[in-house]
């Protein structure tokens, strides 16, 4: 089978290491344990590998964030892929910092990013994996809070949680998303 696997983030060096920039973050660890390198491709940068029967196609959106769903909608349309087998991977004030939250549909919880695929697609029948960045920050400083830097005490302990969320898109790909829930949910 065939799945897209996108990661919300935004181009360009000045957001590189943004919490905001999680969902790429992901991909770069999947393509790394992969081997794999990103290539440019049409609304966006891509990388595929295979994952035993299945070939995931990794997309990193250079629509920026709030306009991701132009991105999506043209590769699952492109390699024909069905809308139960995307996951998109996105940041989340919510949840605690690195708290994982996969569901298999859904608002767009106050995401801009999902909020536009849920417009472009037209509908929530899509997998998603929230990844907490915490909720440290005020009202009101929420742009800067998401658009900021990890913190030293972050950036130490985002390796492992990082990795939990690839195992969690591994698992997505090999296991489906009920098992995919129930497991990676409780972690």
């Amino acid at each position: 089978m065939n799945y897209l696997i996108v990661g919300l983030g935004n181009i360009g060096p000045e957001y590189a290491n943004t919490r905001h920039n999680i969902g790429f973050s992901v991909l770069d660890a999947l393509a790394g344990a992969s081997n794999v390198v990103f290539k440019p491709g049409r609304y966006g940068d891509l990388a595929d590998f295979r994952l035993k029967s299945n070939i995931l196609t990794l997309l990193k959106p250079s629509t920026y964030v709030n306009l991701s769903g132009n991105a999506v909608r043209y590769w699952l349309k492109k390699l024909d892929i069905p809308d139960e087998n995307l996951l998109i991977i996105v940041d989340d004030l919510a949840l605690p910092f690195g708290k994982l939250r996969i569901r298999k549909k859904g608002s767009d919880g106050g995401h801009n990013g999902l909020k536009h695929i849920i417009q472009t697609l037209g509908h929530e029948e899509f997998a998603r994996m929230r990844f907490g960045i915490g909720a440290e920050e005020r009202l009101g400083n929420q742009v800067n809070y998401v658009l900021g830097e990890w913190t030293p005490e972050e950036r130490g302990l985002l390796p492992e949680r990082i990795q939990l969320a690839t195992e969690a898109v591994r698992s997505f790909t090999l296991s489906g998303i009920s098992h995919t829930m129930t497991f990676f949910n409780k972690k």
